[in-house]
């Protein structure tokens, strides 16, 4: 559990991530990014909900202990996000939007793609770039920091 002061607990043992715009770029993902996700997956479980546009996301992935669940549209990313709950999400798209705003904590992501308005406005925390986000998930005190009141 998170407790963060005049804020909220976080009892989130989950972090579900989009795929393109998010975590990968043109549906390939940096070895950097894959090896902090796996860092990050000692910690937390971790779930990447995509539509897979560009066919990659099994090869990518191989080997790893990720759960990758492909989806059809908007709401079945929501329904397999809520699977997880409590979960904290982690997009960029208006595909994220309920998936954010359902998490215990949504994190947008700007990148390379941008951050769809509509997705900024329904994280609780919006960062420059994927690396930032697992930073700030390995490291909770700058979470902590960020969102305290």
């Amino acid at each position: 559990m998170i407790s963060i002061p005049n804020y909220k607990d976080i009892n989130a043992k989950t972090v579900v991530f989009d795929l393109n715009g998010t975590l990968a770029v043109d549906g390939k993902v940096d070895n950097e990014i894959k090896d902090l996700l796996n860092e990050l997956n000692k910690k937390y479980n971790i779930v990447v909900l995509t539509a897979d546009t560009f066919g990659t996301i099994r090869r990518e992935f191989e080997g790893s202990d990720i759960i990758i669940e492909i989806i059809k549209n908007t709401e079945e990313k929501m329904n397999k996000a809520k699977k997880h709950a409590p979960y904290i999400g982690v997009g960029n798209g208006n595909n994220d939007i309920n998936m954010l705003k359902n998490a215990e904590l949504g994190i947008a992501v700007i990148g390379k793609e941008g951050c769809s308005i509509k997705t900024l406005l329904s994280a609780d925390i919006v960062v420059n770039n994927i690396m930032d986000a697992i930073y700030l998930l390995l490291n909770e005190k700058r979470m902590i920091a960020t969102l305290r009141k």
